[in-house]
């Protein structure tokens, strides 16, 4: 451990850019394609879609920046990401094309909920009580399990109604990723270990461009500059059923996010308080309304780079404020957006089979070390929460007969199963905390022992 700190703390600036550029690239697919599938449901031009990439990867950067940097104010100070957020992609795309609203409702929706979460921080940040080891063990294991196949996915090529889904070619380049990641962890030590993944996209690519797999269009047409103005798609506009919607989403990406602060927490070794709740809802408040003043999106916590943290071992900040340059210089280059767009899908998604299973991993690390497991309420919290998230991430047409507003709360497995880890807990466990096994009482311990001694 000692020296993993000094390899930390006196890393050569070549070394944090590349741990740097190995986060960009895994957030990168999907801070991608929500403009991707936002502004092709909204009939956007191609030059302003190519706009929407732009800001939304800027916008995420400067988000980003934004958490890490953590103050008295607001930030968390963690090693996190921030990207725009999945489940708010219905909800715009409904709000876009309702008629009497368009893209002007779209982004004073997402201020208003920017501001709404800006300004009731201080109260989900009291919420940490709902989030003893049980649940919060079980809310990782819940990210982890949701995110595989969204990583089987892309390792097959990305788009299931493709004839060439699941391909030889596709397959081979994809499981060679995730052998290529697994050797390195193997055999390599330091430095080579920790960008284990970005060499593995590397080398995927270039073994996907030998066959013919790699389109340069996308370099060839970006330019070299793209200038950022607010506003772009007009003034916002503010009707009160599009804000309803879009708090509904907030609170959802606050609930989601507060998953992943607890789990980051666990991997740095620092105790998560109220406070530090309370000043990273507050930075995603201003992220949101950002997005809205800038026209690109809500954004909220990723998940995806938890498993990036965990298996290269550095846990710095460093890292993340590169990464979040980045993704602002390349919000003004156009040019080095289209290089990462090079990266095939299903190389992408072999890397990612390794980062989200140890999210996974996390999560069931937690359950063993913190949670009494041999108390049957705890193992029945685990069983239907993780049911229920994984449930609805596999079959996520369960709830379309719901109506809307409702849908947004229990599509996504993560919050679905959040919800139910959170009330299964207050339902056996009150607020006690009991669910750990250092609270088990000497009557709990007495029945225990007597039945090993019968």
């Amino acid at each position: 451990m000692e020296r993993e700190a000094i390899f930390q703390r006196n890393r050569h600036p070549f070394k944090t850019f590349s741990l740097g550029l190995q986060h960009v690239l895994a957030m990168y697919a999907g801070a991608v394609i929500v403009p991707l599938i936002v502004g092709g449901a909204l009939g956007l031009s191609h030059q302003d879609l190519t706009y929407l990439i732009a800001i939304d990867l800027l916008a995420c950067g400067i988000a980003t920046l934004l958490q890490v940097f953590g103050n008295r104010y607001f930030g968390i100070g963690l090693p996190v990401m921030l990207g725009c957020a999945f489940q708010a992609v219905s909800p715009m795309i409904a709000i876009g094309l309702e008629d009497g609203m368009g893209v002007s409702a779209i982004y004073g929706a997402i201020i208003a909920s920017g501001l709404f979460v800006f300004l009731f921080s201080g109260l989900f940040g009291k919420l940490i009580a709902l989030f003893p080891p049980v649940v919060t063990g079980s809310v990782v294991t819940i990210i982890g399990v949701t995110l595989i196949p969204v990583a089987l996915t892309d390792l097959g090529g990305g788009n299931t109604a493709d004839p060439n889904f699941g391909s030889p070619a596709n397959l081979m380049l994809g499981f060679g990723v995730l052998i290529f990641v697994i050797l390195m962890n193997r055999f390599a030590t330091g430095f080579l270990r920790s960008i284990s993944v970005l060499l593995g996209l590397l080398a995927g690519t270039i073994v996907a461009g030998f066959m013919g797999l790699v389109d340069l269009t996308p370099l060839k047409e970006a330019g070299w500059f793209h200038m950022i103005e607010p506003f772009y798609f007009g003034k916002p506009t503010f009707h009160a059923s599009a804000i309803l919607t879009m708090i509904l989403v907030a609170i959802v990406s606050v609930a989601e996010s507060t998953g992943v602060f607890m789990a980051l927490g666990k991997i740095v070794d620092k105790d998560i308080t109220s406070k530090d709740l309370e000043r990273g809802y507050r930075a995603e408040g201003l992220a949101i309304m950002l997005g809205g003043v800038f026209n690109s999106f809500p954004y909220t916590t990723y998940s995806q780079n938890v498993g990036l943290v965990q298996m290269s071992r550095v846990k710095t900040r460093d890292v993340i404020v590169v990464a979040g340059s980045l993704l602002i210089l390349i919000g003004f280059v156009p040019k080095i957006a289209a290089l990462t767009q090079l990266v095939p899908t299903s190389v992408l998604g072999g890397a990612m089979i390794a980062l989200f299973g140890l999210v996974l991993s996390s999560g069931i690390r937690m359950l063993g070390d913190q949670v009494d497991l041999n108390r049957h309420e705890n193992l029945l919290i685990i069983a239907c929460s993780v049911g229920m998230g994984l449930g609805v991430t596999v079959v996520p047409q369960i709830f379309d007969a719901l109506p809307a507003w409702l849908r947004i709360l229990v599509d996504n497995g993560i919050v679905a199963g959040s919800f139910t880890a959170i009330v299964m807990n207050l339902l056996f466990n009150g607020l006690r905390g009991d669910s750990t096994k250092a609270s088990r009482t000497e009557e709990e311990e007495e029945p225990a022992a007597a039945e090993l001694t019968a």
